[in-house]
């Protein structure tokens, strides 16, 4: 076949979505994107995966690969090429409950696998929103609200199920493949197309779950003390905050999550964020873990969110950064700026243990805009920014280039990710070579960076340290 779809391989029969099925229209798009591939594909197993790469050879179409998470560049679809959708890999099982083994497929999104776990009481620290996708943030790297007392998702995946570019199944494991392993926990995207994932869970039912919102002055003194109470913070702490800005007055609007159901130690976690500033409002719950990322969540992703996000790590909240932050989020075109703490056992892993690297800075930045002017707002906002930052992290990148991969992969970890992904597929099917990066798998994330309100967990508990 010369770049036509007329004979389809018996493998996916059923599985072949053309733009007169019915089902196109709803996954032919990304949450931020709406593209016009010739065909997504469903496949059903990694067997089903390995025929829609060799139909993509065949018929010389490009290859956009969706886990079905949000996708910020919009690289998990594509204009003219085949579309590899894995929903339908979406299983959830318990290896070994005594390890706490499980076997997650990588169609699955987050809110399916908090709701599998939960009654076995182990759970996965996966992005913050339920309709991320398991293998975007599983093969780049996984900040989640477990963060600081789990790491990151990738930190506790002990193997992978992947499909090379040749159609090759592969297990990569520590003792079988290991290189392989060590690109597909943080840089796998340019590899091969997990098809699922082996991961160490951990104990945990209930959390605590608490909201504040705090003042923050001009010059980002409330950030800075902000970052202070993370770094004394015990692990069982992490936050997030989002800024936000009318007129001369910015807001710091924080989610606290505490990895433990006992009061007295979610009051201790939380208590000294209220010294940071001027508090103007807080509440707190005991929740299940299941209702940070609710089924509620789920949902078809159609191109309602086209928006421009970068992000940056911090390793100090300097005086200048914290400053750059707040007239950011406050300026005349401002932009939605979200910071995450890192820290605690995001920490603790070696740089050199697998390709994410980055395991000395404490503070993720998450900068983004929205039409019509997005990426100029964005560009515009983000220049002051850059020059504090210290690496970045490849999920929250809506339009990945070459200096977004120096940024992501720097020094050796970089020259070992390129030097892996030539190894695994050497005629560059799941990169896009203008940028150095990926044509898809980049974009499984799902993350959702981008402040849309999201229904939370019922407010009217009266915090209980107060």
């Amino acid at each position: 076949m010369n770049g036509t779809l007329s004979t389809v391989p018996a493998e996916l029969a059923g599985k072949l979505v053309m733009p007169d099925d019915r089902r196109y229209r709803l996954l032919r798009s990304t949450y931020t994107t709406v593209g016009h591939p010739a065909a997504v594909v469903l496949p059903e197993s990694a067997g089903d995966v390995a025929a829609a790469l060799r139909l993509a050879r065949e018929t010389g179409l490009g290859v956009a690969v969706r886990s079905g998470g949000h996708g910020l560049s919009g690289s998990g679809t594509n204009d003219g090429g085949l579309v590899i959708d894995l929903s339908a890999l979406h299983r959830v099982d318990v290896l070994d409950r005594g390890s706490r083994l499980v076997r997650v497929e990588a169609g699955a999104r987050w809110a399916q696998v908090a709701q599998a776990l939960a009654p076995h009481r182990l759970a996965i620290s996966s992005g913050d929103h339920g309709n991320v996708g398991v293998g975007g943030i599983a093969t780049g790297g996984g900040v989640g609200w477990l963060v600081r007392q789990y790491g990151l998702t990738v930190d506790h995946i002990r193997a992978v199920e992947v499909v090379l570019p040749d159609g090759s199944a592969v297990r990569a494991d520590a003792d079988a493949e290991p290189d392989l392993l060590w690109v597909m926990r943080g840089a796998g995207a340019g590899a091969g197309i997990a098809v699922a994932f082996e991961i160490e869970a951990m104990e945990l039912r209930d959390v605590g779950y608490a909201q504040l919102i705090a003042a923050v002055d001009p010059a980002g003194e409330t950030l800075r003390r902000w970052e202070a109470v993370m770094a004394r913070a015990p692990r069982e702490l992490s936050t997030a905050v989002m800024l936000s800005s009318q007129g001369a007055a910015t807001a710091a609007f924080i989610t606290a999550v505490v990895a433990s159901d006992s009061p007295s130690a979610i009051r201790d976690a939380i208590e000294p964020l209220l010294g940071i500033g001027d508090v103007m409002a807080q509440q707190a719950h005991v929740v299940s873990y299941t209702e940070l990322v609710p089924p509620l969540h789920l949902h078809t992703n159609i191109g309602q969110m086209p928006s421009s996000t970068t992000n940056g790590l911090l390793t100090d909240m300097t005086p200048d950064a914290a400053r750059a932050l707040v007239a950011a989020s406050a300026a005349p075109d401002p932009v939605l700026v979200q910071l995450r703490s890192l820290g605690g056992a995001a920490h603790d892993p070696a740089p050199s243990a697998m390709a994410f690297t980055h395991r000395h800075q404490n503070t993720l930045v998450i900068a983004s805009a929205f039409p019509p002017d997005d990426r100029a707002m964005l560009a515009a906002a983000w220049a002051p920014l850059a020059p504090h930052t210290d690496g970045a992290y490849v999920n929250f990148e809506s339009n990945p280039d070459k200096t977004t991969f120096i940024r992501a992969y720097p020094g050796p970890t970089g020259a070992r990710v390129t030097d892996l992904w030539k190894r695994y597929d050497p005629d560059g099917v799941l990169r896009s070579p203008a940028a150095g990066l990926t044509a898809g798998p980049i974009d499984r994330t799902g993350h959702e960076p981008h402040g849309t309100r999201r229904r939370l967990p019922p407010s009217h508990v009266t915090p209980y340290w107060r």
